[in-house]
């Protein structure tokens, strides 16, 4: 499960840095109606979360920032959740509602390899304590 949420948060954040990136380059406004920002807002904050992203899992694989991580998995569900379920957001054909489903269901298994880590670290260092 960690294994697939560090992939999970990895192809996520790389996903978010090339289309921020390419709007960015290009100029075309991105039209991302599941998300609360707008034009080129939607794109700076794109960016910045693609790369407040691979810098958490690069600690979170260090082992320095294993909480961070969580709260980074934490908020992704909870944009998808809120964009496309709790908005205005509408889905034109069952495929993209499927797709939305899959996404957000993946992101949900993504939080409990992130809990897991978490745990995982934190049942160590216990150990670690009671040895000594």
């Amino acid at each position: 499960m960690q294994i697939y949420s560090y992939l999970f948060h990895t192809l996520l954040a790389l996903f978010l840095l090339g289309i921020s990136a390419l709007a960015l380059v290009s100029g075309t406004p991105l039209h991302l109606e599941m998300l609360p920002w707008k034009g080129s807002t939607l794109a700076y904050a794109l960016l910045a979360s693609a790369l407040f992203a691979l810098i958490t899992i690069f600690l979170a694989l260090k082992g320095t920032a294993r909480v961070l991580f969580f709260l980074w998995s934490l908020a992704v569900f909870v944009m998808m959740v809120r964009g496309f379920f709790l908005s205005s957001y509408y889905f034109d054909d069952p495929a993209m509602l499927k797709t939305a489903l899959y996404l957000t269901g993946g992101s949900l298994l993504a939080i409990l390899g992130a809990w897991f880590q978490l745990r995982r670290r934190s049942m160590r260092s216990q150990r670690a304590a009671m040895v000594r």
